[in-house]
Parts: structure tokens; sequence; C-alpha cells
């Protein structure tokens, strides 16, 4: 089962082909050397996000990608227009906002957050109130506590997450 994509952080924008989801896709963490790098955190595992040419909605407008490298775990990123570091400072902490992709297999945190966890037999688990990044599987967060690799869910539809757990998850 693939990563759940995104932040819980979502708006709908609209124009001339109607309404878009748009979703946190990383934040600029701090400017890094003098010509107006910046080092960007990622909170998806699309990468491409970042890819030369790409365009990134921000509360400054739209950034797009002149460079990108990994680095450390995290990504050092050239924007057009940003070429000194005191440009590159004035975007720390900025939202980096992107359209959703459409994956019909991959699990967005906007349609688990606030879904019903129902087990494949019926039983009802709780709503899910977050998802926690975790490095073996990221976690869905119950309304009672309970911890739900999301490995185990099997669709997520509807309003509605179907999880196949193994036995003795629930129990304490």
């Amino acid at each position: 089962m693939p990563r759940a994509f995104g932040t819980a952080p979502y708006c709908v924008a609209g124009g001339p082909a109607g309404p878009r989801l748009i979703l946190e896709v990383g934040r600029v963490v701090r400017a890094h050397g003098l010509r107006g790098e910046v080092l960007v955190d990622l909170v998806t595992d699309v990468e491409s996000r970042l890819a030369v040419g790409s365009e990134l909605e921000s509360d400054r407008g739209t950034l797009t990608v002149v460079t990108s490298r990994p680095h450390q775990g995290r990504h050092l990123v050239t924007f057009e227009g940003i070429a000194d570091r005191t440009a590159a400072e004035a975007l720390a902490g900025l939202a980096l906002r992107a359209e959703a992709l459409a994956d019909p297999e991959a699990l967005w945190v906007h349609d688990l957050v606030g879904s019903v966890v129902r087990e494949v037999g019926g039983t009802e688990r709780g709503r899910v109130v977050a998802v926690q990044a975790n490095p073996a599987h990221d976690l869905l967060v119950l309304d009672d506590g309970a911890l739900v690799p999301t490995v185990f869910v099997v669709t997520c539809e509807d309003g509605v997450t179907v999880i196949d757990p193994p036995e003795g998850l629930f129990e304490q």
C-alpha cells in the first residue's frame, strides 16, 4: 500500500476549469548559501513536486523551480527570481502548495482525516483524527487514540476507510 500523501492543510481554489484541490506539499525551512538557494522540507513522497519547471503556489504567489537537488533528507531548491540570500531568507517558513495528483492507488491525508474506520467484517472502530508519519508505515490516529498502520487500509471512499487489521490490533 502506498504512503499517504499531502498534509491536512488544503483548500479548494476556483478557476476557469472549475474547482481544484490544492494541498500543502512542503515548506521552506531556511536560506542556504549566498545565491538564493533554500532548504525545502517536503511533506510528500512525490519528489517530482520539485522538478525543474514545477510551479508551486504560496502566500507570496507562484514560485517556479529553477534547480533542485536532494540534501540530507531535504532538498536544496532555487526559485525563479530569488537570486540572493536576502531574497531567500524572506521565504523561510513559507508553505508550498500544489494541485492534488490524480492517483487512484494513493491514500490522501485529506480523504483519510474525518473518515469513519470500519473493518472488512463491519466492526466500526472510530474516526480518523490525524495521520502520523512513521518510518515503517504512516499511522491512522483514531479518535479513541488507537493507531492503525496504513498498510492495513483496503479502501478509502465516500468518507469510509475500510481496514483489514491483524487479530489483536485493537486489544489492550
